[in-house]
């Protein structure tokens, strides 16, 4: 039988996301636009809510595949990013990953995902959440 757990305080959620670049000249970064609110329609990074049981770095390559059919792909982690109010639904605290790629991976959007697509990083859409300080911060701690 699972245990059940009673707390007196909040708990916050935590979720995972993902950064995924292509090696080479012009690096592209892979983005999913979202199809369910908070920010329908606007673009993240590929990522979701950790399962209860489940492995910080297996919920990347799960969300990662899941929203964008890829696979397989050697990820490590960055950073945690848990400022308050950065997620509308409450309090979430996200682990990012991130990878290289070959340029010319083919995706496939599935799950929370409505479109899956690489941009150039000197020209992002609008992003959904903190994204654009995540994204900011990984090229300035990379020197991309």
């Amino acid at each position: 039988m699972k245990k059940q757990y009673t707390y007196d305080y909040p708990m916050p959620a935590v979720t995972t996301d993902c950064i995924l670049v292509t090696t080479g000249n012009d690096p592209k970064i892979l983005l999913i636009r979202r199809k369910h609110d908070p920010y329908a329609g606007k673009w993240a990074l590929p990522g979701g809510f950790v399962e209860i049981d489940e492995d910080l770095p297996e919920a990347a390559l799960r969300e990662l595949q899941e929203e964008t059919g890829l696979r397989d792909i050697d990820l490590k982690q960055f950073r945690t990013y848990g400022r308050p109010g950065r997620d509308p639904r409450g309090r979430t605290i996200s682990v990012v990953y991130y990878g290289f790629v070959a340029k010319g991976q083919k995706t496939k959007a599935g799950d929370d995902a409505a479109e899956a697509a690489w941009f150039s990083l000197d020209k992002l859409p609008p992003l959904a959440f903190d994204h654009d300080e995540i994204i900011t911060d990984f090229r300035d701690s990379m020197k991309i």
